[in-house]
């Protein structure tokens, strides 16, 4: 009873998949965000490839995928390239899970995989790949099933405090640049009921391994990263040159920048046996 599949499909480390998937059935069912199966294939054939080659080369044995398939599903979901183009999935495929083994700090990664992968193919191919910005629309069943399960996967691998800050935070910070510079709110805070911020505050900026561990620093870096967003929010809305580039993905690139100086700077200061996780946290993520 006790190692039924129901039960082992209830441990935190399947939460993500579980998650992913549904954003994936419910988007392409109602509203065919995928773009085409060939997509997805391709995605995950990239990244399952790249962690079993980097896996046998760094570590000298076989790769776990599940983490590999996690970042298939987000870079397909999120990927909006040009009708037509496979390439950008598998080389941001290759680039995220590479990046794991390539980019370390003190033999960790402190960048989110998929999130860092999708952030240099929009700094490399402005022109040809964007990042999904569709909406549910008002479909409150649809919002409410995700949400509820997002909260649900985010309060039982204990990260439900992160998700609910970034949220209140994105509102707040919605409203006050409707207050200062005029507009209308709901418009403002609309993209909060979108798939790529949906999985964005319930596995991108909860990311067991490349957050900071305890409850108030990771309130705090996340309170950062809102602030960088909407900051990127105000200069696009303005037009500030130079910046350009970050318009396209507010989020992304704001975690991007934030995360991994937050992880870097609590790594540097980090006893050299002193674990770098919580150990649940690690549980979820890699057992």
């Amino acid at each position: 009873m006790s190692d039924s599949p129901v039960r082992r499909m209830l441990h935190p480390k399947y939460h993500g998949i579980i998650l992913l998937t549904l954003l994936l059935v419910v988007g392409e069912w109602r509203y065919g965000i995928l773009g085409g199966y060939s997509r997805l294939l391709t995605t995950l054939a990239a990244c399952t490839g790249t962690e079993f080659v980097f896996s046998w080369l760094v570590r000298g044995k076989g790769a776990n995928i599940r983490s590999a398939y996690m970042s298939g599903l987000s870079m397909a979901l999120l990927t909006k390239p040009l009708p037509g183009l496979l390439w950008p999935f598998a080389f941001g495929g290759f680039l995220a899970i590479a990046s794991k083994y390539v980019i370390t700090y003190k033999n960790r990664h402190i960048w989110n995989p998929t999130n860092l992968a999708i952030c240099l193919l929009l700094l490399l191919a402005p022109d040809t790949v964007a990042v999904l910005s569709q909406q549910w629309g008002n479909e409150f069943a649809t919002n409410a099933v995700i949400w509820a399960v997002g909260l649900l996967i985010a309060l039982r691998a204990g990260v439900l405090h992160i998700t609910i800050t970034y949220v209140i935070c994105f509102i707040l910070f919605a409203a006050l640049r409707v207050g200062i510079f005029g507009g209308t709110l709901l418009p403002e805070i609309a993209p909060v009921t979108g798939p790529m911020y949906q999985l964005f505050v319930f596995l991108m900026v909860t990311d067991p391994r490349t957050i900071v561990p305890r409850k108030w620093p990771q309130i705090w870096v996340t309170v950062i990263i809102a602030v960088v967003e909407a900051l990127i929010r105000v200069a696009g809305d303005h037009s500030v040159p130079y910046l350009t580039p970050l318009y396209a993905g507010p989020p992304l690139f704001a975690l991007t920048i934030v995360g991994p100086i937050a992880m870097f700077l609590y790594l540097r200061k980090l006893k050299p046996r002193e674990p770098a996780v919580p150990a649940v946290a690690v549980a979820a993520a890699t057992a």
